[in-house]
């Protein structure tokens, strides 16, 4: 990592002590599984992303913004895991919802992500598609999702 003075254990501080071993937990998961870690500062704080050694591309980000600590899951291969967002939480099903619909915004997008959850379809951005706030509801769901999204990027 360059010498910019960021470090994950900087992060970790301003991580509400709540969350801390979950964000332990993902950023160990992660660093095992082959991913890349990357830090900067953005307006709200810390953007932390982990890019898949396999794909290179961005598995995962926390950014920080007013409501808190947040999740930005990549799920490229969201349609081999289906059943498991039959089992989301409505409030990380609304989030699904809140987010930008995929207009294709540009070339990287990649046309965003098709996919539905209890028979309703999205055609959702994939920028925005799968932020999720951290709290004690959606931690361990966060956790499959990512467990899900590893799998099949390695397999």
């Amino acid at each position: 990592m360059p010498d910019s003075g960021l470090s994950f254990e900087g992060f970790l501080l301003s991580v509400d002590p709540a969350h801390q071993d979950f964000v332990k937990d993902v950023h160990t998961c992660l660093l095992e599984n082959g991913c890349k870690l990357k830090l900067q500062l953005a307006k709200n704080g810390y953007v932390v992303s982990y890019s898949h050694g396999k794909s290179k591309r961005v598995l995962l980000n926390f950014v920080f913004r007013k409501s808190g600590l947040v999740v930005r899951l990549y799920g490229d291969h969201v349609n081999q895991y289906m059943d498991f967002l039959e089992t989301l939480p409505d409030k990380m099903v609304k989030a699904i919802e809140k987010a930008t619909e995929c207009r294709l915004c540009n070339e990287r997008c990649n046309k965003g992500y098709s996919f539905s959850i209890k028979e309703t379809e999205y055609q959702k951005c994939r920028y925005s598609c799968f932020m999720f706030p951290v709290d004690a509801e959606s931690i361990p769901f966060i956790m499959t999702f990512l467990e899900s999204e590893i799998k099949e990027r390695n397999s």
